[in-house]
């Protein structure tokens, strides 16, 4: 189903933890990207219609039959790319616009045939969304015979992540999160404080089921964008991170973007700061103009040595070992809008972030 303009308008207008789009066909059916092929557009598809169907309510499930018994291939694992909040397949209609701009034919066209990326409810929390989640890993590991997958999410997909390693650590190698407000953002508590009305909020949410549910797959009356917004405020954030606690046995890796034209101080001096992340330490990012508002929200509530995204700050951003900051926005870090520049006397490329990164987990063992 082809995706409409409209989403892009509200995520912008909500001051969304996500970005434009990505996927190969790969909606709430279960039907997946990957793995790519070098030098062409063409992936293979998986059709899962009823994979999410079969998860139970809690996530948690045995994994796929065809698994149980047979012996598992090791490393390297599949890559997994989730996306954030509103994110989607592509963007009205034209095949070119994903989430994760250009990277799958990117990493193909340098050895990575292994990439898969996935599509949850744009709308919902993280425990609906990481169920989901759950069901396409499991169709993934499935498809290719491996163990485990290398999680990677922007965003509301960092969440996502670490939901499928909480309920079944046995399937992840590890999880990489980018920009993932693990600690919150204060744009949701702003948000949240405006539209306080509980009865504003059930007619927003009915709105965006109306007329994002057709437009998304999403799922119905179970969506509600304002129990994902909850989610990424304060007092949700303690909720998920005590429910969700890191799994024995998973690697976690976190990355922060810095916007803004700040440089690498505060929060992001605290990183292990591997080449993937020091080699853009000397470039500042202006933030885009779309931040401006949900930017200036972030910026007001930290100290003056902390650093921010746009929607993100950066040790809101930091989990497991922290590799440090990258100059861009929340946009910029997954190549949106339509993969131009970060800026002006930025030359950050999140091509080359996202093959670097790559190349970090499989130096890494997974």
């Amino acid at each position: 189903m082809r995706r409409l303009p409209v989403a892009l308008a509200a995520c912008l207008a909500l001051g969304c933890a996500g970005s434009v789009s990505s996927g190969r066909d790969g909606g709430l059916d279960g039907s997946l990207d990957g793995p790519a092929e070098a030098g062409t557009d063409a992936l293979t598809e998986r059709d899962g219609a009823d994979t999410l169907g079969d998860t139970p309510p809690d996530g948690r499930s045995d994994g796929p039959p065809d698994a149980r018994d047979a012996p598992r291939l090791g490393p390297p694992y599949p890559i997994v790319l989730a996306h954030g909040f509103f994110g989607f397949d592509d963007f009205a209609g034209i095949d070119f616009i994903r989430y994760y701009f250009g990277v799958v034919d990117d990493l193909a066209a340098h050895g990575e045939r292994l990439v898969f990326v996935t599509e949850v409810d744009p709308f919902a929390d993280s425990t609906v969304r990481g169920a989901q989640l759950l069901a396409q890993v499991e169709a993934i590991l499935a498809e290719t015979g491996h163990a485990r997958v290398n999680l990677v999410g922007h965003s509301q997909g960092g969440l996502d992540a670490r939901v499928v390693a909480a309920l079944r650590p046995d399937l992840v190698a590890s999880v990489t999160t980018i920009a993932t407000p693990h600690r919150g953002t204060i744009v949701s508590d702003v948000l949240l404080r405006i539209v306080a009305d509980e009865r504003l909020r059930e007619l927003i949410d009915a709105i965006v089921r109306l007329v994002g549910g057709p437009l998304y797959d999403a799922d119905g009356a179970e969506t509600s964008i304002f129990t994902a917004i909850r989610q990424f405020g304060s007092e949700g954030i303690a909720e998920f991170n005590r429910d969700y606690p890191d799994a024995a046995g998973v690697a976690y890796f976190s990355v922060a973007g810095r916007s803004a034209n700040a440089v690498a101080r505060g929060a992001c001096l605290r990183g292990e700061m591997p080449d993937l992340v020091a080699r853009w330490n000397l470039y500042v990012d202006p933030l885009d103009p779309l931040f401006s508002i949900p930017g200036a929200i972030v910026a007001e509530r930290l100290i003056a040595s902390e650093v921010h995204d746009g929607l993100v700050a950066a040790d809101s951003a930091r989990w497991g070992r922290f590799l440090g900051c990258i100059p861009a926005d929340h946009m910029d870090q997954v190549g949106h809008l339509l993969g131009d520049s970060p800026g002006l006397f930025n030359p950050f490329d999140h091509l080359a972030f996202y093959r670097d990164l790559v190349a970090f987990l499989r130096a890494e063992g997974l």
